[in-house]
C-alpha cells in the first residue's frame, strides 16, 4: 500500500467526507477480496456519483461522533446540553437523509436501502430540542417546576435589586459609598462601603479590594431575600439535572438503535466521499471478469498533477507476463504504480480513472517491489534488499497474484543480474501468476520471444527532443537509444562508430530489428490514437444529439402543457368579453327604441364574431401538433416543420412508405411523415405578427411582487389585471401587490378588482412583516 501510494487516496477520500465518522472508514479503507463485497462497494460510489450529479447538496450535515454519549447514557450518567443536542443533530440527519432519499424514486436501490434502515426517534428529538436552547443553558419550559422556579428567582432577583437601589440612592448613605453601584461577590448581591464607615452599614462582609479601602458589603435589609434566592438557585440546580438525566435515560433506552444509525449515517457520507472523488477524477466504474485479466484503456494515475498522457493497461488475457524496458524517466515505474493502484481501487470500490470499458479481477494479493531498499540499519545493499522482497514475493504469490517488480536484477553484475531475473520470471511463468517488471537488460527483451504468454512492451522516447513520450507501447521491445542521445548530445561520430565496432554483429542486427519494429509500432499507435479521437469525437457527438432530441421532446411536452393553459386562458377572457358586451347590450336596450335595439343587436353579433375568430386563430396557433393534418403528398423542395424537434426543413425525395427524407440544415435525417407538418409561407407570416406571438414570447420568469407606487388607479389597475395572468400561467400560489398606504384610494381599487377576478381565489393586507396596511396578498387560483 505505501509503495503504490494507496494512503495518499486515502487521505484524499477522508477530505472529501463531510462527518469525522466519514473520515474514519475512508483512513481506513482496504480493497476487499470478496466479489460480491466489491461489486457492492462499487455500486455504492456509483449510485452516490449518479446523485451528486443531479444534486449539487446532500443533507449530511448534523453527523458527529455520539458514540462516547451513547456510552455515558448507558452506564446511567446523565449527558451534558451540549451532548443531547449533539444527539438530536444526529436523529435530524438520520431524518433528513431518509426523506431525501425517499424523494429519489428508485434511482439508487442500494443507498436507498441504507437509508430505509435508519430509525426515527421524533419524539426524542423534540423533547432534546424543546428542552435545551443552548450547549450551556436549559429552556424556562423545560418542566413547569424550573418554569415555577425561575420565575420565583427572577422575583426575588428584582426584589433585591430594588432594595438596594433605594439603599444606594439613599442620602444617609451616600457619604458611606465608594461608588453608587450594586455587585455581587459570591453569588450574592453587594454593595461597596468604604472602609471608615464599616460600623455605618450594618451587614456582612462577603470581599474588599485590593487596596483594602472598599469592603463588599451584604446589607442586612436583603440578607433574608439573599437567602431565599440562593434556595431557589439551589432548587434549580436540582430540577436541571433531574431534567438532564430523565432526558439521558430516554437516549440510554435507545443507544443500540441511535448507534446503528450512527454506522449507517458514517456509511452513506463515505459512499459520497467515493462519488464525490469519482467526479474529481473523471472516474468509470470497472467491470469484474473472473478469467483474471486487466483491460484499462487511458488509465491517468490519480496522483499526478498537470497534463498526464493515459496509457493503455492489458494484462492476463494473451499474456500473463509484461517485461517493460525504455530509458531512465521514461515512465516506466509509473505504469507499474498506475497498474497496481488501479488493481487495488478496484476492489477498494473506487471508480478508475481511465475510459468506459475499464474492466480487472480480483486479485488475492498484489506484490510490489519497488525503489531502493537499500537498508544501512540492516546492513544491505541495493541487490540484497531486493531480493528479500522478490524471496517474500516468490513463497507467497498464487495464480490470482498481481506482481509488480521493478528493474528486475538490477544492482549486481548485469550478467548475473539478467540471469536472475530469467529465472525469477520463468517461476513465476510456471505458477501462472499475474507479471509486470521493468528492466535495462537486453536479454530480458529475448525471455518474451522463448516463452508462451510473454510480452515485451516500452515507454516510447523522442530521440529529437531527448523526452519521453510516457506512451507505453506494448509488443516492442525498447530500445536502449544510448549511441541516438549520444550522437545528439555531440559525442563525436568516430567514438560512436567505435562504439558500434565493439557490439557483436548479433547484438547490431537485433538492436536494428527492435528499432524498426518500435518505429512502425509507434506509427501504429498513433494512428490508432487518432482513430480512437476521432470514434469518441463522434461518439461525444452522437450523445450531444442525443440529448439534444431529448431536451427539445422534454420542450415540447412543456410547450403543449403551456399551450393548453393558455388556450384555456384565451377562452376564459374571451367568455368574460363576450360577458361583458351582452351585459351592455341589457343595459342600453332597455332605452333604445325596435329598429336601434335590432341595429344594437347586430353589432354586438359583429363583435362576437370577430372574438370567435381571433380566439380560434389563437388557439389553433397553440394546438398540439398530433391534431393536425398529416401530409401524404409531399414534393422535393417543399417546406415542412418537424414537430419533435421543432425545427423547419425541406423535402428531399418523395416519401416512401410512412417515412420521408429531409434536409435540417447540414444534416440529412429520415423522419416519420406523422411528426411533419406543411409550412405555408402566408400562414407563417401571418403568425409572426398575429396576437399569439404575445404568448409566444411572455416572459418564463414572473416575480412574486408588483410595485405600483407612483402610478395612477387607471395605470395600476391595467398592470394588476396583466400581471395576475402572467403570474396564473406561471404557477404562483401567491402574489404580493404594493399600492403604499397614502390615502388608501389605490388600494381600495385595487381590491375591488381582486374581489371579481376569476383567478384570485382570496386576498388579505400584508402582515407586520410583509409591508402591513400598504401590501395587499393575494392568492391565486390553482
Amino acid at each position: 500500500m505505501e509503495k503504490l501510494e494507496f494512503p495518499r487516496i486515502r487521505e484524499k477520500l477522508g477530505r472529501l467526507a463531510a462527518s469525522s465518522l466519514g473520515r474514519e472508514l475512508a483512513l481506513a479503507l482496504e480493497p476487499a477480496v470478496d466479489l460480491e463485497l466489491i461489486r457492492q462497494r462499487q455500486q455504492e460510489t456509483t449510485e452516490a456519483r449518479n446523485i451528486l450529479r443531479s444534486f449539487s447538496l446532500i443533507p449530511l450535515e448534523g453527523i458527529s461522533n455520539i458514540r462516547p454519549a451513547l456510552r455515558k447514557a448507558r452506564l446511567g450518567s446523565s449527558l451534558e446540553p451540549r451532548e443531547l443536542l449533539a444527539v438530536a443533530d444526529v436523529l435530524a440527519a438520520g431524518r433528513r437523509l431518509q426523506n431525501f432519499f425517499s424523494s429519489l424514486g428508485e434511482e439508487s436501490p442500494l443507498l436507498q436501502k441504507y437509508a430505509s434502515e435508519i430509525q426515527n426517534f421524533p419524539a426524542l428529538e423534540d423533547r432534546i430540542r424543546a428542552a435545551i436552547v443552548s450547549e450551556e443553558e436549559l429552556a424556562d419550559r423545560a418542566s413547569e417546576e424550573l418554569y415555577r422556579i425561575r420565575r420565583q428567582i427572577a422575583s426575588l432577583n428584582n426584589r433585591v435589586k430594588e432594595r438596594l437601589d433605594s439603599i444606594v440612592r439613599s442620602s444617609t448613605m451616600q457619604k458611606y459609598l465608594q461608588e453608587p453601584i450594586v455587585t455581587i461577590r459570591e453569588n450574592r448581591y453587594v454593595i461597596p462601603v468604604k472602609q471608615e464607615y464599616r460600623n455605618q452599614v450594618p451587614g456582612i462582609v462577603h470581599d474588599q479590594s485590593g487596596s483594602g479601602a472598599t469592603l463588599f458589603i451584604e446589607p442586612m435589609a436583603v440578607v433574608e431575600l439573599n437567602n431565599r434566592l440562593r434556595e431557589y438557585q439551589a432548587a434549580e440546580k436540582r430540577e436541571v439535572e433531574r431534567i438532564l438525566a430523565e432526558l439521558s435515560q430516554a437516549v440510554a433506552q435507545v443507544a443500540e438503535e441511535v448507534n446503528n444509525n450512527l454506522s449507517i449515517l458514517a456509511r452513506l457520507d463515505f459512499a459520497f466521499a467515493k462519488g464525490r472523488y469519482s467526479l474529481e477524477v473523471d472516474g468509470v466504474e470497472p467491470r469484474f471478469n473472473q478469467e483474471g485479466y486487466i483491460d484499462i484503456p487511458r488509465a491517468r494515475h490519480p496522483l499526478l498533477e498537470g497534463e498526464v498522457v493515459p496509457i493503455d493497461l492489458y494484462l492476463g488475457r494473451d499474456f500473463h507476463i509484461l517485461v517493460i524496458t525504455g530509458p531512465n524517466t521514461g515512465g516506466k515505474t509509473v505504469t507499474l504504480k498506475t497498474l497496481g493502484l488501479m488493481a487495488v481501487m478496484a476492489q477498494a470500490g473506487l471508480h478508475l480513472p481511465a475510459a468506459t470499458g475499464a474492466e480487472t479481477t480480483v486479485f488475492d494479493q498484489v506484490f510490489v517491489d519497488i525503489g531502493d531498499e537499500q537498508s544501512i540499519e540492516q546492513s544491505l545493499s541495493t541487490f540484497s534488499g531486493h531480493m528479500k522482497n522478490i524471496i517474500d514475493i516468490l513463497k507467497r504469490c498464487t495464480s490470482r497474484s498481481l506482481v509488480l517488480l521493478d528493474e528486475l536484477g538490477a544492482g549486481t553484475d548485469p550478467t548475473e543480474g539478467a540471469a536472475l531475473g530469467m529465472a525469477i520470471l520463468h517461476y513465476l511463468h510456471a505458477r501462472e501468476t499475474r507479471v509486470v517488471a521493468t528492466t535495462h537488460y537486453s536479454e530480458l527483451k529475448t525471455f518474451a520471444y522463448k516463452y508462451p504468454r510473454v510480452e515485451n512492451a516500452s515507454v516510447e522516447f523522442d530521440v529529437e527532443t531527448l523526452q519521453p513520450t510516457y506512451n507505453l507501447l506494448i509488443g516492442v521491445p525498447g530500445s536502449s537509444n544510448a549511441f541516438a542521445i549520444a550522437q545528439r548530445l555531440g559525442l563525436p561520430e568516430e567514438v560512436i562508430e567505435t562504439a558500434r565496432a565493439f557490439l557483436s554483429k548479433e547484438a547490431v542486427r537485433v538492436e536494428d530489428l527492435i528499432r524498426s519494429l518500435e518505429e512502425d509500432r509507434v506509427k501504429a499507435f498513433h494512428d490508432r490514437t487518432e482513430a480512437e479521437r476521432m470514434r469518441n469525437r463522434l461518439e461525444s457527438l452522437q450523445e450531444r444529439y442525443e440529448r439534444e432530441v431529448a431536451r427539445l421532446e422534454e420542450q415540447r411536452r412543456q410547450t403543449l402543457a403551456k399551450a393548453r393553459q393558455e388556450a384555456l386562458l384565451l377562452v376564459n377572457r374571451a367568455r368574460r368579453e363576450a360577458e361583458t358586451i351582452l351585459a351592455e347590450l341589457r343595459k342600453e336596450s332597455k332605452h333604445l327604441l325596435d329598429r336601434e335595439r335590432t341595429l344594437l343587436a347586430q353589432e354586438a353579433r359583429k363583435g362576437l364574431e370577430k372574438l370567435r375568430e381571433e380566439l380560434e386563430e389563437e388557439i389553433q396557433e397553440l394546438l398540439p401538433e398530433e391534431n393536425r393534418e398529416i401530409p401524404r403528398d409531399l414534393k422535393p423542395g417543399e417546406a415542412v416543420l418537424i414537430t419533435h424537434l421543432n425545427q423547419k426543413g425541406y423535402v428531399l425525395e418523395p416519401p416512401e412508405g410512412k417515412q420521408v427524407l429531409v434536409q435540417v440544415g447540414l444534416m440529412k435525417v429520415t423522419v416519420d411523415l406523422d411528426q411533419l407538418r406543411r409550412v405555408d409561407p402566408e400562414a407563417e407570416a401571418a403568425s409572426r405578427s398575429g396576437t399569439g406571438r404575445l404568448y409566444r414570447t411572455k416572459a418564463r420568469e414572473v416575480s412574486a411582487e408588483l410595485d405600483l407606487r407612483g402610478l395612477t388607479t387607471d395605470e395600476a389597475l391595467y398592470q394588476v389585471e396583466k400581471y395576475l395572468d402572467d403570474a396564473y400561467l406561471a404557477g404562483l400560489d401567491q402574489v404580493y401587490l404594493i399600492h403604499g398606504k397614502g390615502t388608501g384610494a389605490l388600494r381600495k381599487a385595487v381590491q375591488d378588482l381582486l374581489a371579481r377576478h376569476p383567478h384570485v381565489e382570496n386576498f388579505r393586507l400584508g402582515g407586520y412583516r410583509e409591508g402591513g396596511t400598504g401590501v395587499t396578498v393575494a392568492r391565486l387560483t390553482k
